[in-house]
């Protein structure tokens, strides 16, 4: 089997397989154990391979990843960027094609600069710095991460310790293994065991050492309007926005310490909500709060996609990494008016300050993550040092019925148990949910239903070793481990 794997042919239609594979190991279907295997197969015959055969290669195993785990990306160019069918697949695939050589490139250089000495630890070196360079590239794109499927697996108790680029190292350094194991390099066998029971007995000894739960559970309600995104920011949009929300406030039948509307519950500007967010303070008791999502404007005219508080709650936050397309434009003297897709109908966001003021409730510090910034661990990080917990608000409804909002789901639970914080995540149409410290969703509410979800989450202190550190750590291990392998002369087979 090897032997036929190790043909060039062979090897891109099984990188192809691996992509499909890394999918299946995340949400919605956490067949974590597919991850090592799919490392495995783009790591086997890579060293027969030129740089230019291991290039395409990792390209092949992109198009397999990011065709199969990120189409939801044409639900929101077609159905909410007005795009046609056509049109909407061939930007999908540009996407994914594109996309793709963030894998392509890392592999190309594996095999450039580095020889066969010691392949297993600088494969999966090599990897990780891949992964690490698509994080912040031009933006970066940290989703479908290899690391991330282990959440529910045993490798998850290395979590807390060095982040999703920790599991992603181990998950690759796993797959190699097996190939030098099968090819009965029984020398392998020792590592293997220890990566994957050595966080096993981490888990029996303490489920999270780092931190603990302080002071008393606070009690909140999440409101979930499920609107219509099509119609969302017109005039009718609007006016079924400020009813909903102030609707569902007015049911509250229970009494609790926070209400939390999502990421732009309301379709307008701070400003222009002002009067609602007064009625709806109106409405709760003197000792609750309420935050929601919200587009501020500031003096200067410039737009922020912020989270605001009122009543008990104290603060604000500015996104600070915006998603590209969806609240700015990249070479937009270029772009704007080619197509429809491109002409963004929300005002341009202007990112927030890299430091800002912690947000606070009832003596309780709230770090915040708009959306799209829940994916990336070191933001994130950066958020739970100085805070008891971290609050997510989203706008789901671009994915439509797609994988993507469970993805979205499954990258807040990893944060949780990386930074050893509850994640409390409110949406417009789903995943609304409490997550624990441990990354276990305690409750959640269905998807596409307009609901209140009321529950409670625990206030924590202490750190995690990732949240002290952030993922620099891993990322310098991962080049200590490509070092030795490095090719100190020109390879006779350069491309």
């Amino acid at each position: 089997m090897t032997a036929f794997l190790h043909r060039p042919l062979a090897g891109y239609l099984a990188a192809l397989v691996a992509g499909l594979l890394t999918t299946l190991s995340a949400a919605p279907f956490h067949l974590w154990w597919l991850a090592p295997l799919a490392a495995g197969l783009v790591y086997v015959g890579l060293h027969r391979m030129t740089p230019r055969q291991a290039g395409l290669k990792g390209w092949c195993y992109g198009l397999g990843l990011f065709g199969s785990g990120a189409s939801w990306v044409y639900v929101s160019i077609h159905d909410y960027g007005y795009t046609s069918m056509p049109l909407a697949l061939a930007l999908t695939m540009l996407f994914v094609a594109a996309m793709a050589l963030f894998i392509a490139v890392p592999l190309w250089l594996y095999r450039r600069f580095t020889s066969d000495r010691l392949s297993v630890l600088t494969f999966a070196g090599a990897w990780t710095l891949g992964e690490a360079l698509r994080t912040w590239l031009f933006t970066g794109f940290p989703w479908l991460l290899l690391g991330s499927g282990q959440l529910d697996g045993p490798l998850a108790a290395w979590a807390p310790i060095g982040g999703v680029y920790l599991l992603s190292m181990i998950t690759a350094l796993s797959g190699a293994l097996s190939v030098a194991l099968l090819r009965r390099h029984f020398s392998a066998a020792l590592p293997l065991a220890i990566l994957w029971l050595l966080p096993l007995a981490l888990s029996l000894l303490a489920t999270n050492p780092w931190t603990r739960s302080s002071g008393e559970p606070v009690r909140v309600a999440l409101l979930q309007g499920n609107l219509d995104q099509a119609i969302k920011w017109t005039a009718e949009g609007q006016r079924t926005a400020a009813a909903t929300y102030l609707t569902l406030t007015a049911s509250l039948n229970e009494s609790v310490d926070l209400v939390i509307w999502p990421e732009a519950a309301l379709p307008m500007l701070q400003d222009q909500a002002q009067p609602v967010f007064e009625r709806a303070a109106q409405l709760l008791p003197e000792q609750t709060g309420l935050i929601s999502g919200i587009l501020r404007r500031d003096e200067q005219g410039q737009i922020y996609n912020s989270v605001v508080s009122m009543g008990t709650a104290q603060g604000s936050y500015d996104k600070r990494h915006l998603v590209p397309f969806g609240e700015y434009l990249p070479l937009e003297s270029l772009l704007r008016g080619a197509i429809a897709f491109f002409d963004l109908p929300l005002p341009v966001v202007t990112p927030g300050q890299s430091h800002q003021p912690v947000m606070s409730a009832g003596g309780t510090r709230i770090g915040n993550a708009i959306c799209y910034e829940i994916i990336y661990a070191d933001l994130v990080a950066k958020q739970a040092r100085h805070s008891d917990v971290i609050l997510t608000l989203s706008n789901d409804s671009w994915f439509g019925g797609s994988i993507g909002p469970l993805q979205h789901l499954q990258m807040a639970r990893l944060r949780a148990l990386e930074n050893g914080r509850y994640v409390v995540r409110a949406t417009s149409n789903g995943v609304t949910a409490i997550i624990d410290a441990q990354g276990k969703v305690t409750q959640r509410l269905p998807q596409f239903e307009m609901a209140t979800l009321i529950g409670e989450f625990q206030p924590m202190q202490g750190l995690t070793p990732f949240s002290r550190t952030g993922s620099w750590p891993v990322w310098l291990i991962a080049a200590l481990m490509v070092l030795p392998g490095l090719r100190l002369r020109r390879s006779p087979h350069a491309l």
